[in-house]
């Protein structure tokens, strides 16, 4: 092996290969490490690496060198020397390379083989059930993942976050790859990549569509699971995250090591020119090497009593709060570091504009119970960069006390599982549901409405990524998961439905019908909430999965948006765009304080009012009753020159005869929309509701009477 020149001691900060023209600074925390190697490689088909030395120095917990003469594109990686000792929670094993945990460029894949596990392995598996207590000797490099040194510069032509407000934000979760991979407009060499999701057509159907920001599921370097790959399957949504600071290479239509860096940063431009904001999914309560029996490819090797939560009784093991096998460890100050550090990297390098936090209840968790003053919530509020953009937490775990929803410290939002839940069971018709509707319908109060939290602070919707599409939530009693490999037991935490009496698909046009009214009523309350709506891409072309609620795995047309839908279901697309408009046209549904139930100063007007089928207010003792179905909501107007609304739903199977409040019997009403119905009007104080069925109407005229 040809020897490389003495590196100088280089810095310990940054962290990660950091370049300045004349040489890289390599600097990586390994703190129980006894040496540590840096391993150059000349290209990425190589089998083992052409240089190999030691870094020089070391400060506190940081090994470092600067060595001059390399530049972007080096494809490097490190062999980690100490102890493997797994009952004390080491794992260290020179024999494995690997990945830098700040690595900003991919150099090279992983490639799955036997040599990636510290431990002997055959077949992805311990050979003996002893097996993961004893070091393997197998050399990775032919297999391990590279990185690079990355180049960095992009003109981004003055390009800045957005900061759209919360009260007027309108949230689009999307699959990336997915979005576009079928999209007959996009260039077949472009579709499902970042370019591809920066293209003039996708970025015009986001803004005919109405949405002001696009939450992408995990873009964030991930990679595969073993076990998928012997099932011939992928890990699609890329939960399983091996570069914190690297965009996925998958994604990227130029794939050198600078390329997909460069094109993410496009098409951020892109969608910000026109005025579409940028929401990364992020999953920093886990890793991609799973537990004690899981491949070494890069924090395991590198510190692993450090990383990773281990269990106190039996430290060869480790808390699994994420249900993947491990739990990062946000405790540890380098830990918690990596972490902020990454957040600062995509905002200020890579401009997006907020966050949706996997498992985020993971992160607050000091001891074993969560703590809104976690460490971690304490050093992004205290963040100039990190406390200014967009905060959404996943409020839940697997952990002992992990549905946290309402729990979550002043600043953030959440996605509010109350709120799908509360929504799904009003909208199937299930007793005593009318209090938890009106209460969701109206913000949440219950659960936000302290420590100067706001509205905005619930995430509203009714179906995500991770369960049944609003079309297959109306269409199947039961999951259809076969596909996955796992005989139909994954996904039992999504069992849920609004069907009428059919399983699946059917071509009886009065089940079809009321299946498509369902999607619409949900669709129309999800933007009619006080809140932040949350719209999962394709509920508005009626996606369907043919009942797969868990799809994490198929990365294929059963998750890839089929853009036939916009012309084959073009009316709940049209419903869904009025929708949006209805919102951005009354102020008073991007209100983001709390109802009062009272006059407005200035106003003639409560600013909520309930109401049954009979026109009367319903009074506080009568919410209870299992008997209503029916429900009434006047919204009072949110400035001077606009008028109230009046937001009429019937979760029964019968028509409905909707009693306009006494006081404005005379009123004449424009119906904005009727989710049973093409054409009405409401005539004499009365309006017929069809089954199943919502309707808004906002106020033209009140006529001779008072208000109220």
């Amino acid at each position: 092996m040809t020897r490389v020149p003495q590196p100088q001691p280089g810095k310990p900060h940054p962290l990660g290969a950091c370049r300045d023209g004349d040489g890289v600074n390599f600097a990586l925390f390994a703190p129980d490490a006894e040496r540590v190697e840096l391993c150059l490689f000349s290209s990425a088909t190589d089998s083992s690496e052409s240089f190999r030395v030691e870094l020089p120095a070391r400060t506190g917990h940081v090994w470092h060198g600067y060595f001059p003469g390399l530049g972007a594109g080096q494809l490097y990686g490190y062999r980690v020397h100490g102890p493997f000792d797994p009952l004390a929670g080491q794992r260290f094993n020179p024999a494995k390379v690997l990945f830098d945990p700040y690595a900003r460029s991919v150099g090279r894949l992983v490639q799955w083989d036997d040599s990636l596990f510290g431990f002997p392995a055959e077949d992805g598996l311990p050979r003996t059930p002893e097996a993961t207590r004893h070091q393997d000797p197998q050399d990775s490099a032919p297999f391990a993942p590279l990185a690079a040194v990355a180049d960095g510069e992009f003109d981004w032509r003055g390009d800045q976050r957005l900061a759209t407000p919360w009260s007027e934000t309108i949230i689009y979760e999307a699959h990336l790859k997915g979005l576009t991979k079928q999209h007959p407009d996009v260039p077949p060499e472009l579709r499902g990549t970042y370019a591809g999701l920066g293209s003039k057509p996708v970025i015009r159907y986001l803004q005919e569509l109405g949405i002001t920001a696009i939450e992408l599921l995990p873009v964030q370097h991930f990679m595969d699971e073993a076990h998928l790959r012997k099932l011939g399957l992928r890990n699609y949504w890329g939960y399983n995250t091996l570069g914190f600071f690297t965009p996925e290479p998958a994604y990227a239509h130029d794939r050198s090591p600078d390329g997909p860096t460069r094109e993410f940063k496009e098409m951020v431009r892109s969608l910000h020119a026109a005025g579409i904001e940028v929401l990364l999914d992020v999953v920093y309560n886990h890793t991609c090497e799973g537990n004690e029996r899981g491949p070494t490819l890069s924090w395991r090797g590198l510190a692993n009593a450090a990383y990773y939560r281990l269990n106190p009784a039996d430290r060869e093991l480790y808390i699994n709060y994420s249900g993947t096998g491990n739990t990062l460890d946000a405790r540890e100050p380098f830990v918690l570091k990596l972490i902020i550090d990454s957040l600062r990297y995509w905002v200020e390098e890579m401009h997006v504009d907020g966050f949706r936090f996997d498992l985020a209840s993971i992160l607050g968790r000091e001891s074993d119970d969560f703590d809104p003053g976690a460490g971690f919530f304490d050093a992004v509020h205290q963040d100039p960069v990190l406390s200014q953009v967009k905060l959404i937490a996943e409020p839940w775990d697997i952990g002992p006390g992990g549905y946290r929803v309402g729990s979550y410290p002043t600043g953030w939002s959440e996605w509010n599982g109350r709120y799908r839940d509360d929504m799904r069971s009003f909208w199937r018709g299930d007793p005593h549901r009318l209090a938890s509707f009106a209460t969701r319908l109206a913000g949440s109060a219950d659960l936000y409405h302290h420590g100067n939290r706001r509205p905005s602070a619930s995430i509203n919707f009714v179906v995500a990524h991770d369960g049944f599409t609003l079309r297959d939530l109306v269409s199947y009693n039961h999951k259809h998961n076969l596909a996955n490999g796992e005989d139909n037991r994954d996904g039992d935490n999504h069992n849920d439905s609004e069907n009428y009496g059919v399983e699946g698909p059917t071509d009886d046009l009065e089940i079809n019908a009321v299946r498509l009214q369902q999607q619409k009523n949900m669709l129309a309350t999800m933007f009619l909430s006080a809140g932040t709506p949350m719209l999962a891409s394709g509920d508005e072309l009626s996606r369907t999965q043919k009942g797969n609620n868990n799809a994490y795995c198929q990365d294929n047309e059963l998750t890839w948006i089929d853009w036939g839908l916009e012309t084959e279901n073009a009316e709940l697309l049209e419903f869904t765009r009025l929708l949006i408009r209805i919102r951005k046209s009354y102020s008073a549904l991007r209100r983001d304080a709390f109802f009062t139930g009272a006059v407005a100063p200035g106003s003639e007007w409560q600013d909520i009012a309930w109401y049954n089928a009979a026109g009367r207010q319903i009074a506080a003792d009568r919410w209870a009753e299992s008997h209503h179905r029916h429900l009434a909501v006047l919204i009072g107007p949110g400035a001077p020159d606009e008028q109230p609304l009046l937001y009429l739903v019937n979760t029964s199977a019968e028509t409905e005869n909707f009693y306009l409040p006494h006081t404005l019997q005379e009123a004449l009403w424009k119906v904005e929309f009727d989710t049973g119905q093409t054409t009405s009007s409401a005539s004499r104080g009365r309006y017929p509701l069809l089954g199943h069925s919502s309707a808004l109407l906002s106020l033209l005229n009140k006529g001779s009477r008072s208000r109220r």
